[in-house]
């Protein structure tokens, strides 16, 4: 959560503050705010709602060489102007933004009042503030060492100083910060979207690395102010993911662009007859001592996990679970060097997913991570990592990341079956071959046809909404639920049908709508009854199936269909792509903001 840009160099920052902060505008869009450094003097602006707020309270002359930005997911605090970022220090000699939560900030707030420190905001960065100010003594780099070494949490600082011009001083610990050179100037930023086409290079920091950026470079100092060389690290282009390209959402758009990044990731991974991971380092030997696999994630990442579970399961006869993060890392499963631990996270630097691959690592078992992001934290952290392809995502809905982390854990469960001889080869490179032309299915679940806009139309007047699965489907529906609610607004819940009975069934009266999905041929007559079940107790029906069970149904079911042929198994992310249009248009037709739905962030960096 939370987005940070800074400037230093010989042009005006204020060009490159905004455009900075509208590219990190999916961190967070409660406020934003800005904090200018000329000629020893530190200017604030900042204000509630979108970045095009703060555009407006700028005058075009507004200049200085040397800035820091923020726009802010709110954690504490209510989103307003007077908790936006940047914050300033009590004499107003320290300005700075923060990424992350510092858990002892309110004891350490009543400590600095009884010092007579006031406070101007109810957050937790503030504090921070504060402290810099009570700890500095002429050198600042070891007034931020000072500081942060009373900080409990996660945080990641953008930090200036009157005294200081054209300088910005960095730290992080367990949140995302880069620092890109590029031409005359320097960046600092948590995402390397803000400077896409501007730098070539960036530079990670380990936790509790100081920085000090200049217009003519950066210098890294250990915590006791020693010295650090760093090595930088070529920054990935994606194409125009910034641009719309003539669609009316970047969700609209990334959904389109989800055949070629699915060949994109797959293709990258598949070598001959076989899977191949570059960076994965098991032996044959290892893998068939694995006795245990846990999936673990966050939102979509964590329903790519508990389809990946049933894949592995079926081709490699090991125990498998799909686990949410934030649960994961305080369960008591017996962890050790036979488990693996599956992580997965588009950014890579989801907090809660991070704190359960450190938990993994602590406990002895072997870490692999699915990530999105070269360079982030978990690609730093875990033994053993497969990169999905999806390229850059700016609607905060995730759409074409979670359909290659399916991919991803599709190839996982054959790479495990090859090395360690669970199933026949010949079988193998059959299912391999489908996992590769599946691009094309997924294309043809590209239209939109009358049925899935019927379908909207009925479900954007809709108060609650229930999705009905089994197996793999049920995996579906737990993601097509979440697509539909983040967007729309609707309260949804996903069930298995068989489950329905057991309780929810006394939710379903006339008109509710339930969403079934009927995709996988051998489960396909259980959850027929299922519908048969909701339909006696007035449920309206809408159906995601295959065209040839489109007979099965009543004339007064909405019956959505693949245009697709594919196994079972597989059938989950042609049918993923259908739900997602689904959602969108519902969410279209109730005038939803789409690309920034309400309380959310893309990459949730806190806990």
């Amino acid at each position: 959560m939370c987005g940070i840009i800074g400037y230093t160099g010989k042009d005006n920052a204020v060009p490159y503050l905004l455009k900075g902060l509208e590219r990190l505008e999916y961190r967070g869009y409660d406020s934003s705010g800005i904090a200018l450094l000329k000629e020893n003097e530190i200017l604030t602006i900042k204000r509630k709602g979108r970045i095009r707020e703060l555009e407006k309270a700028l005058s075009p002359d507004t200049s200085a060489p040397c800035g820091i930005g923020h726009t802010r997911w709110a954690t504490h605090g209510e989103p307003s102007e007077i908790n936006a970022h940047p914050h300033l220090s009590q004499n107003g000699d320290f300005a700075l933004v923060h990424n992350g939560i510092i858990e002892n900030a309110d004891t350490l707030r009543l400590s600095l009042e009884k010092e007579g420190y006031k406070f101007r905001s109810d957050t937790d960065t503030e504090v921070i503030c504060n402290l810099l100010e009570k700890s500095f003594n002429g050198d600042i780099i070891s007034c931020i060492a000072d500081t942060v070494s009373f900080l409990e949490g996660s945080f990641a600082l953008a930090i200036i100083h009157k005294a200081y011009p054209q300088r910005i001083f960095c730290i992080k610990k367990e949140s995302p910060l880069l620092i890109a050179p590029g031409k005359n100037a320097v960046f600092v930023c948590s995402d390397s979207i803000a400077v896409k086409g501007i730098c070539e290079y960036c530079y990670y920091p380990e936790d509790y690395d100081l920085a000090e950026i200049t217009n003519g470079g950066v210098r890294f100092f250990s915590r006791e102010g020693l010295p650090l060389a760093k090595a930088p690290v070529k920054i990935r282009r994606d194409g125009s993911e910034s641009e719309k390209s003539g669609f009316d959402h970047y969700m609209l758009k990334e959904i389109y662009e989800q055949p070629g990044a699915f060949r994109s990731t797959v293709e990258a991974y598949i070598n001959a007859d076989t899977v191949s991971f570059p960076e994965c380092n098991l032996s044959s030997q290892e893998l068939r001592e694995i006795d245990r696999i846990h999936i673990v994630g966050c939102g979509s990442a964590y329903h790519a996990g508990a389809y990946g579970k049933y894949i592995i399961e079926e081709l490699t006869n090991i125990s498998t679970t799909a686990e949410i993060a934030s649960e994961f890392r305080y369960g008591k499963a017996p962890l050790n060097e036979k488990s693996l631990v599956v992580i997965i996270s588009q950014s890579g630097e989801t907090a809660d997913s991070l704190a359960a691959l450190r938990a993994a690592t602590e406990k002895g078992a072997r870490t692999l991570c699915i990530v999105n992001v070269p360079g982030s934290t978990m690609s730093q952290t875990a033994d053993m990592l497969i990169y999905t392809k999806a390229g850059t995502e700016v609607a905060v809905a995730t759409t074409k990341a979670y359909l290659c982390q399916t991919g991803v854990l599709c190839l996982l469960g054959l790479y495990l079956a090859f090395k360690t001889g669970t199933a026949e080869n010949t079988e193998l490179i059959k299912r391999l071959g489908e996992i590769s032309g599946l691009y094309r299915d997924i294309e043809s679940e590209l239209a939109e046809d009358s049925e899935l806009l019927r379908a909207a139309g009925v479900l954007q007047s809709a108060e609650h909404i229930y999705f009905i699965g089994r197996h793999t489907d049920y995996a579906l529906a737990l993601e097509g639920s979440l697509k539909l609610k983040e967007i729309s607004y609707i309260h949804c819940e996903a069930y298995p049908a068989g489950e329905l009975k057991h309780g929810t069934i006394s939710l379903i009266e006339k008109g509710t709508p339930v969403i079934a999905l009927c995709l996988r041929r051998d489960v396909f007559q259980k959850t027929l009854s299922a519908i048969k079940e909701v339909k006696a107790r007035g449920a309206l029906v809408i159906v995601l199936t295959r065209e040839e069970f489109r007979s099965c149904f009543d004339k007064n079911d909405i019956v959505i269909s693949l245009k697709s042929c594919c196994s079972d198994n597989l059938s989950l992310i042609p049918g993923a792509v259908r739900l997602q249009l689904l959602s969108y248009r519902t969410a279209v037709k109730r005038g939803c903001d789409i690309d920034k739905p309400r309380n959310l962030a893309k990459s949730v960096t806190v806990e």
